[in-house]
């Protein structure tokens, strides 16, 4: 008993180092997503922040190819081919509309604050298309986590106003992916298969999005951002591109070892670190200064997280005792 009781604790912390890694891995992705597509003029690189996105993935895909490998490209097998394209089509669109953000002034504290609304889009999806049942532990939660991103959009002070929806639209399209997973579970698929599956679409969805947003030009926002989408940028700002490929893979690898060691729901407050440490970085590295209202919001956010993980940790107490 003390032996697993013993096992049990060190994964768990295993876990939460690799989430709270992650979360500063995605601190530097947030901080580069922000300077790459900022005009040369205020002290940024110009790319079009679609392009951006493509190479971003082709790097971060080239460099995921051992973990593709290792997982085996035999689990690509799949009766739910449709499925799993639309799934990383909404995955690859959230990215895009999330670094057309930055690319529109969001500044990087809000950008990631307000994507902590995707955990209210998941349980109203769940409940509306996957049948599930609501906790009220859980939909207070998610109320409150809602509550800390309104507080942070600064609604009814001088705020970015209607830009502020572009991170919450991004939430709403990454929530569709956690849905859509959740959807192939239920139908048999494996966890390989999901992971190899999203690995190798996204950077050809990637590059459907960047050619329909170039041929379609200033008709969407996604195409709004200046210069050929396909260019790179020169010097110093084609080695940021490449470390930002970089950390994207780095983050895939370090969350696929947060979540072989501990469940989602434990991680998740250790996850929502990611809000003030973005915060943080994008403080010290470019100088966007948080306003007031990012520190009451973001400490909602991560006290509703933390809330539902004390409820559902102390629910599953009995079990692991049995255990």
């Amino acid at each position: 008993m003390n032996q697993i009781s013993s096992t049990s604790s060190s994964a768990a912390t295993t876990g939460a180092l690799f989430m709270i890694l992650a979360s500063i891995t995605f601190a530097g992705t947030n901080v580069l997503q922000s300077v790459l597509p900022t005009p040369a003029e205020w002290g940024g690189f110009g790319m079009s922040s679609t392009g951006m996105a493509f190479w971003q993935y082709v790097i971060a895909s080239v460099l995921a190819l051992p973990l593709i490998l290792r997982i085996g490209l035999n689990n690509l097998r799949t009766t739910h081919p449709i499925a799993h394209e639309i799934r990383a089509f909404v995955s690859a669109l959230g990215v895009h509309v999330f670094v057309y953000g930055y690319a529109s002034g969001v500044p990087i504290w809000q950008m990631v604050t307000l994507l902590a609304t995707g955990p209210l889009f998941i349980i109203l999806g769940s409940a509306l298309f996957l049948g599930e049942r609501v906790s009220s532990a859980r939909l207070f939660a998610a109320m409150v986590g809602f509550a800390g991103a309104i507080i942070v959009s600064g609604v009814g002070s001088e705020s970015i106003g209607l830009q502020a929806l572009i991170p919450i639209t991004a939430a709403a399209l990454w929530a569709g992916t956690d849905i859509l997973t959740k959807y192939l579970t239920r139908k048999g698929e494996s966890p390989e298969t999901l992971t190899v599956s999203l690995l190798v679409l996204m950077t050809p969805n990637h590059l459907a999005i960047l050619l329909a947003a170039n041929a379609l030009g200033g008709i969407l926002p996604l195409g709004m951002a200046p210069g050929f989408p396909f260019a790179l940028p020169d010097g110093l700002g084609l080695w940021l591109l490449v470390l930002l490929g970089a950390l994207t893979a780095v983050a895939q690898y370090v969350l696929a070892f947060a979540y072989k060691s501990a469940d989602a729901t434990y991680l998740q407050p250790f996850g929502d670190l990611k809000v003030p440490l973005s915060g943080l970085v994008g403080w010290v590295a470019v100088g966007q200064v948080p306003s007031m209202w990012f520190w009451p919001g973001a400490a909602l956010i991560v006290g509703a997280s933390a809330f539902i993980y004390w409820v559902e940790s102390r629910d599953r107490t009995p079990t692991l005792a049995a255990a």
